[in-house]
């Protein structure tokens, strides 16, 4: 078991034979939390770099910036007209 020292501020080492182990690296974020009077710490692990690609349809055409512009305009002019009273909506049709 290896050991490590807290110190005034709060703050610890994770001893090196640890982070080389889990392939921890300046700058990732860890998980706490308490189990049984014990800290567990776990590697935050992944990025919103990861989902890059995850819902690629090689069939469908990209959207041009202009498309996705309507798309988005069309979506905030739909949740502002739910919000409003039932009474004072735009009637469609």
């Amino acid at each position: 078991m290896l050991t490590g020292t807290l110190t005034s501020k709060g703050q610890t080492t994770i001893p090196k034979d640890i982070r080389d182990a889990l392939g921890l690296k300046a700058g990732d974020q860890l998980l706490f939390e308490v189990a049984s009077g014990k800290i567990v710490v776990t590697p935050k692990t992944g990025s919103i770099r990861d989902l890059i690609g995850i819902y690629h349809d090689p069939n469908r055409r990209p959207l041009t910036v202009e498309e996705m512009d309507q798309a988005i305009g069309r979506a905030a002019v739909e949740r502002y007209e739910r919000s409003l009273p039932h009474k004072r909506r735009k009637r469609n049709g």
